[in-house]
């Protein structure tokens, strides 16, 4: 099998998010994709985020879309509340597959170019083949910026590479796939909404799916908490 893993905080999950596996899995012929949202991410540390019971719920609910989609509990809350790390995730998983069985790791650019400040991230350079979203505003030739050189097989630059061979693994590039939603603009547009005294949830329509949708409005979800208390 082909299997790729998918984390994030995905606070809320959106659209931008299925678009970019959908495409990947499309590309690269995935049998599956692990969404893994993460409870402990190292990158966010000290900021607010919204329950791990929730962020999963609607990942779920999200999944629910694709037989090739499935939620995953691997960075699911630990009693020490430790940072999850990539790295750790994707060896825990690899252990978990057959010999025949191969594993990528699907990113956006923007987190791709922030490699070089993960935990040991020229060891998950070697363990897996990573799948690169490349979105309208960015380059695919800056993928150059992060790479070890050491660690690329071949020589030549290419300034918009489809892929690049490492000794031991393969960054393949997605190119120009629209992700019309971001994760804190929503969360943003929902807390304007409820200050404003609107009906906040209209602002989620076509950026979620309809399942995301609804539990975001049940659970009041992403309202400021002046409004939460107001609801009461």
């Amino acid at each position: 099998m082909k299997i790729a893993l998918f984390g994030g905080t995905f606070d809320p999950i959106h659209r931008g998010h299925l678009r970019a596996a959908e495409a990947a899995a499309s590309e690269f012929a995935l049998d599956q994709i692990l969404f893994v949202p993460s409870a402990h991410p190292p990158h966010k540390q000290g900021q607010e985020l919204t329950p791990f019971a929730h962020r999963y719920a609607m990942v779920a609910l999200a999944c629910a879309s694709d037989p090739r989609f499935v939620p995953s509990l691997v960075e699911a809350p630990t009693r020490d509340a430790r940072p999850q790390y990539s790295v750790d995730t994707c060896a825990r998983v690899r252990r978990s597959l057959g010999r025949r069985d191969r594993l990528f790791f699907l990113i956006g650019m923007d987190a791709l170019l922030d490699l070089p400040h993960w935990k040991d991230y020229r060891r998950l350079l070697k363990m897996v083949n990573f799948i690169v979203v490349s979105r309208p505003g960015f380059s695919a030739a800056d993928i150059w910026k992060v790479l070890p050189d050491d660690m690329v097989l071949f020589g030549r630059r290419d300034p918009e590479p489809k892929s690049v061979r490492l000794r031991s693994t393969t960054l393949h590039i997605l190119h120009d796939v629209e992700v019309p939603a971001a994760s804190h603009r929503i969360r943003a547009s929902l807390e304007r909404g409820g200050r404003a005294g609107g009906r906040s949830e209209h602002r989620l329509t076509g950026l979620v799916p309809p399942l995301v949708e609804e539990y975001i409005r049940k659970e009041g979800l992403y309202r400021s908490v002046r409004t939460r208390t107001r609801q009461r």
